[in-house]
């Protein structure tokens, strides 16, 4: 199996399915490994994880305006 760099903490909570398994990673009738494969999942995690920052920084922001529209009355 393949591990992308990530923490203990991640490790832990992440199921083994988003684990990248070697047979996912060969083409067929080959014991070679795509790359392209690669490049996708890479992406796809990336992109996840751009999604989850917008989340939480647009959470925060509505936080912090919320909490400065009460204090201004």
């Amino acid at each position: 199996m393949i591990y992308y760099a990530m923490s203990t903490e991640q490790i832990l909570r992440e199921p083994k399915e988003n684990f990248l398994d070697q047979d996912e990673l060969k083409t067929p009738n080959s014991n070679k490994v795509d790359i392209n494969v690669l490049l996708e999942k890479v992406r796809a995690e990336k992109k996840k994880e751009k999604k989850e920052n917008l989340i939480f920084l647009s959470l925060i922001s509505s936080v912090v305006l919320i909490t400065a529209f009460i204090a201004s009355f």
